[in-house]
């Protein structure tokens, strides 16, 4: 950038830039990444292009005193803590105000890095929602992880949102979650900046220096290898230095022979000519990162703004400073670093404990703070203790790294360092610390929050019998209050019943509820027994604790997260019940609340539940969309087992055995960490593959195995039953029908599963037509129509055969389950059962025709012009699952964006 407004060279990629924003105009969205060099133009580029973008833009930068600090970069380009707000964004950002500083309740434990990134999500669709909208991140490389994991699902919504996301980033370093970034960014949407060419750097030496350049100063500038701040360093520090004059001939002459050595030393040659009080302002400026607020400078530096004018006009003359919204920047991070690392490193660390300190006294936000008091050399200063002790709650929460850090520093409140530890995945060291501290004989209070977290740490070690062992001790404890006794007794039960040991986690669970009114621990005791309830397949019992649970729950701020936890399992207990309207309302209540919340764990545990339900009442599309809603890489793995094992069962009876295999391949991981048999969908899927490739001893074989467990395995017997009649095991198919009758009681569709079974067993048409009248799953009852037209061909009854093999392909076929159908022609070929006369009716794949129902609600409502959120509203659905649902239809319609959707409903609609 020679002078304002001018960009030299960079042609080409700027015209790709404005053609991404033209598109933007069209509400298309884009992402884009932009790499090179330090000091190659990336910024300038960026800057350039949108000068005169037309919409809002918003930019936020990486910066490596800010690297502990989740979603610095985006919490800052989004204006979180800025004032004047208005509109649904601002009370968006209000959220994420509260949360950060740890006013806002989610539940004890959950990862608010993970809640404020949800919240950040729908804050940038309610922007966009009012129009396009530019989002740079700039110098990426420094960038958390929390950040770029952000801006690698935003590569994923600019389809659906019309954002024009841009990273800048350097090529190094290559940190594993920027390769995973880039690689999810095309080729054709990257810009990798290079050198000048020759004949720019001509322009631009002559655009600096004023006229032509010489020879000496041509040869100067070949030292700047090409890179713009280099060259344009050098010519200023030349300028200012007085270093620069024009010969009789016209010609930008200078006296010096060697251009600085690099880059670093040119910007401190230039540096060097500002006066001393200019000079001692800006280094003040650089501790607060590469943008900050006059106001921040006000209160380190101990003047007034007033006093502050001079010297920060003078920067800015002098190119060191500009202005950006309502802060002021440094023109190129590599200016603040120069000015940063020009004071000794014992200097810079009592300048950062000063401007801490009076940060502290300003009432400055937790997060500013905690950036000036990491490099600081302040410790166990009462200062401090005082303000960490106020603090280190929600920073634990929102930084725990900087957390860590300062609690260590200070050997304070070693509960806190320990839930710290383990939020950062350091179980090992958290369990040292949390042994330690209960060696000290802490207060009741704190001796129970470390009990919990030495508890998941050994549980995490694997090693579950020592952490028991650790909390009967505590519990033998003379003298220990019964609301902290209550409390150990529900750690000790959540245990048990992790464990599976169903009879020791339902009696210290009532020994809890026996020992305290306390509402947390009466909760929680509640919901671990309405557990060892659906472990029993009583599912009677589990809803009634349930409610117990939610009055309990409900109204109260610290139980937020077990209060969605309960609702989201009274979705799913209301479906082992067959009361399925009720369910799918729950469960879609809950899909909103976890998003208003802002609770990710519970977010994706609402869409599984969902997915569930949709499975099993013949949903199968809106089942698919439910389990895609949200990456893998955000989903518990018991979760992520769970969704692919619906998503393979779906592709499977669909005859799509590669994407179901897909499927399979992708939960492995996860059935690893959590064991395969803890999650019957999945191993429902495993056992289905293994049939459909012609082998139902393997497939039989996966039940039996998971039937071992004691753990949800009641869905797998009625297909392990009829596996076994099919192989000839019939021990093991009475066994599992009598486990069958023993849950009949529980609910209404355990009687039509033990009709099914004892059809199977016994070969019994009537029966198993009778199982197919009472069942209200849409999968079990086909299966039952056709055992009971198998078992009448077995009879030589071909036309009560014809009748139950019509009904079940009747549902087969409202399914889509293209394989069972096929299975189903060739059984009453075998059987010389003439079909009646059928259209076939080839489902569309690609276009209008192979949109689903509720795809095709959709795209009308997007042609309409409404967003994501609006559709959901109106829809009853998550916007994440709304999202879901576009993906598919611009795939199936062959486009990038709304947009195109609109345009091409048009065409059709005059077509």
């Amino acid at each position: 950038m020679s002078r304002p407004g001018v960009l030299v060279g960079r042609g080409a990629e700027l015209t790709r830039l404005s053609g991404w924003l033209r598109a933007l105009a069209t509400g298309r969205g884009q992402a884009v990444l932009v790499e090179g060099e330090p000091g190659i133009g990336k910024s300038m580029l960026v800057r350039a292009a949108c000068a005169n973008a037309g919409f809002p833009v918003h930019w936020g930068s990486g910066d490596e005193l800010g690297q502990d600090l989740p979603l610095m970069p985006l919490l800052d380009g989004l204006r979180v803590h800025g004032d004047g707000l208005a509109g649904a964004a601002n009370a968006r950002r209000q959220t994420i105000a509260r949360l950060m500083r740890g006013e806002e309740t989610i539940g004890h434990g959950v990862d608010v890095a993970t809640a404020m990134a949800e919240h950040l999500l729908a804050l940038l669709e309610e922007l966009c929602a009012d129009g396009p909208v530019v989002l740079v991140v700039d110098d990426l490389h420094w960038a958390d992880r929390h950040t770029v994991a952000l801006c690698g699902r935003l590569a994923r919504l600019v389809q659906q949102i019309p954002l024009l996301f841009i990273g800048i980033t350097r090529p190094v370093p290559r940190r594993t979650e920027l390769v995973s970034l880039r690689r999810s960014i095309p080729v054709a949407d990257r810009i990798r900046l290079s050198r000048l060419a020759d004949a720019e750097i001509e322009t631009l030496l002559t655009e600096l220096a004023g006229g032509a350049p010489s020879e000496r100063l041509r040869r100067l500038a070949a030292g700047a290898a090409g890179n713009p701040l280099y060259l344009t360093e050098l010519v200023g520090s030349l300028s200012r230095g007085g270093r620069l004059f024009t010969t009789e001939s016209g010609l930008v002459e200078t006296t010096v022979e060697r251009t600085p050595r690099s880059l670093s030393a040119a910007i401190a040659e230039r540096l060097g000519f500002l006066p001393p009080q200019v000079l001692d302002v800006l280094r003040l400026a650089a501790l607060l990162g590469t943008d900050f607020s006059v106001g921040d400078l006000a209160v380190v530096s101990g003047q007034g703004t007033g006093q502050l004018v001079p010297a920060i006009e003078d920067a800015r003359a002098s190119g060191i400073l500009t202005e950006v919204d309502d802060s002021l920047a440094f023109r190129h991070p590599l200016i603040r670093i120069a000015l940063y690392e020009q004071l000794p490193r014992s200097v810079r660390a009592a300048w950062h404990r000063d401007a801490a300190k009076a940060l502290i006294h300003a009432g400055a936000p937790a997060d500013r703070v905690a950036r000036q008091l990491v490099p600081a050399d302040a410790t166990n200063e009462e200062w401090v203790v005082q303000w960490l002790d106020k603090a280190a709650p929600a920073l634990v929460g929102h930084a725990p790294k900087v957390a860590a850090e300062l609690l260590r520093r200070t050997n304070t409140r070693p509960e806190l360092l320990a839930d710290a530890l383990y939020r950062m995945g350091e179980p090992a060291q958290a369990a040292v610390v949390a042994d330690r501290a209960l060696a000290d004989d802490p207060e009741p209070g704190r001796l129970v929050e470390l009990y919990r977290i030495l508890t998941q740490c050994r549980f995490h070690a694997g090693q579950p019998a020592a952490a028991l062992a650790a909390l009967r001790s505590a519990l033998t404890m003379p003298g220990l209050p019964a609301v902290h006794r209550a409390r150990l007794l529900v750690l000790a039960a959540r245990a048990n019943r992790d464990l599976g040991r169903v009879d020791e986690a339902e009696a210290l669970a009532r020994e809890a509820l026996e020992q305290t009114t306390d509402r947390w621990a009466t909760g929680w005791a509640l919901h671990v027994l309405v557990l060892v309830s659906m472990m029993r397949g009583a599912s009677d019992e589990a809803l009634a604790l349930l409610e117990r649970a939610l009055t309990v729950a409900s109204d109260d701020p610290d139980l937020t997260d077990l209060a969605l936890l309960v609702r989201i399992n009274q979705a799913v207990t209301l479906g082992d019940l067959d009361r399925y309207d009720e369910a799918i309302d729950v469960a879609g209540r809950m899909r909103q609340e976890a998003e208003r919340t802002g609770s990710l764990v519970r977010l994706t545990q609402a869409h599984s539940a969902m997915g569930q339900l949709l499975l099993e009442t013949g949903g199968w599309d809106d089942a698919v969309a439910e389990v895609d809603a949200l990456p893998a890489e955000v989903k518990d793995p018991s979760v992520v087992c769970c969704d692919h094992g619906i998503a393979a069962t779906i592709c499977l009876h669909r005859d799509d055995p590669d994407s179901a295999r897909r499927h399979l391949a992708a939960a492995a991981p996860s059935a690893e960490h959590v064991g395969l048999r803890a999650v019957a969908q999945l191993c429902l899927a495993r056992s289905l593959d293994a049939e459909y490739a012609g082998d139902p001893a393997t497939a039989l074989a996966e039940l039996v195995d998971g039937l071992a467990d004691k753990t949800e395995i009641e869905d797998m017997l009625p297909d392990a039953v009829r596996l076994a009649v099919q192989v000839g095991e019939l021990d093991v198919a009475r066994t599992a029908t009598a486990r069958v009758h023993a849950l009949v009681q529980s609910s209404p569709r355990w009687h039509a599963a033990a009709l099914y079974c004892s059809g199977l067993v016994d070969d019994n048409p009537e029966m198993l037509l009778a199982a197919a009248g009472e069942s209200n799953r849409r999968l079990p009852k086909a299966k039952a129509f056709e055992a009971a037209a198998t078992a009448f061909v077995a009879a030589g009854d071909l036309s009560s055969a014809r009748a139950a093999f019509a009904r079940a392909t009747a549902v087969y076929e409202e399914l889509g389950a293209t394989w069972d159908i096929a299975r189903l022609a060739s059984v009453q070929r075998a059987a010389g059962i003439r079909r009646a006369p059928r259209v076939a009716h080839k489902k569309a794949t690609h276009g209008w025709e192979s949109l689903t129902p509720t795809e095709s609600k959709i795209a009308a409502l997007v042609v309409e012009g409404l967003t994501n959120r609006q559709i959901a509203a109106r829809l009853f659905l998550s916007p994440r699952t709304v999202g879901t649902h576009v993906s598919h239809i611009l795939n199936k319609l062959g486009v990038n964006s709304r947009t195109d959707i609109a345009r091409e409903a048009g065409r059709r609609a005059s077509g």
